[in-house]
Formats: structure tokens, sequence, C-alpha cells
């Protein structure tokens, strides 16, 4: 299972990244290896704001279809429309152009008490 060390991560293997005042979201390397091979994901509108674990999109496989969930509160800035066409990205590179989208977080300290890599490892590997 391959962590990034700049990320914090959710219970619900979502990933968090800080860039300038926004955070990059996507699903940890643990998460797609899990569902497979990903041939869909169902994107939020840019501008919709969801509270902390709230479902923002889906995610679909060959296996299962799973809800992915916004691990602090705030707006969507940007999707990686990227994955309409390719969402197979998730897979082939999860914390790089396999993205999900961009997120104008509500309070910027939330970032800090999401899970750190080495937390998040632990609860992983008990999946």
């Amino acid at each position: 299972m391959k962590l990034d060390e700049r990320c914090r991560y959710a219970k619900t293997h979502e990933w968090a990244r800080k860039e300038g005042n926004e955070l990059v979201i996507g699903i940890s390397d643990h998460a797609q290896h899990s569902l497979g091979d990903i041939v869909f994901v169902d994107l939020p509108k840019v501008g919709a704001s969801f509270g902390a674990g709230a479902a923002f999109g889906v995610v679909e496989s060959v296996k299962a279809a799973s809800d992915i969930y916004v691990p602090v509160a705030g707006k969507i800035t940007a999707v990686n429309s990227q994955l309409q066409d390719s969402p197979d990205l998730i897979n082939k590179d999860p914390y790089g152009d396999g993205w999900i989208v961009r997120l104008a977080p509500e309070d910027p300290s939330a970032f800090d008490k999401l899970l750190s890599p080495a937390d998040y490892e632990k609860i992983a590997a008990e999946d």
C-alpha cells in the first residue's frame, strides 16, 4: 500500500493534501486497490458545499459502487474532469492524476485533525 506523506487521511479512505488555500481530495491507494478497476466516477458540481463526512460522489468499479466522502467541510472549487473519460487514472495514480476534487475548506485547521499517514496505515491494515 502506497501512502503520500504530504496527505492526511479519513477513516473512510479519502485523502486530502494542502495546496495553497485549498485541499486536493482523492481516494487512497488502499481504497482503489480494494475496489479494483474503476470504470466510472460521479463528480459533484463546482460550487457545491458539503459538511464534513458528507458523500460528494460515487466511484464505480467492476466489483462495486462506493460513495466518496468529503473529509472536511467546504466548497468544491474544481473537479478532475479527466476522470469522466479516464476513470482508471485513480487506479494508476491515486495521489497524482487521479485526484477527484479541489475544496476550499470552511475551517483550514480541520485538515490537521485528519489521520496521519501512519495512523491511516494502521486502520487500512485492519480492512
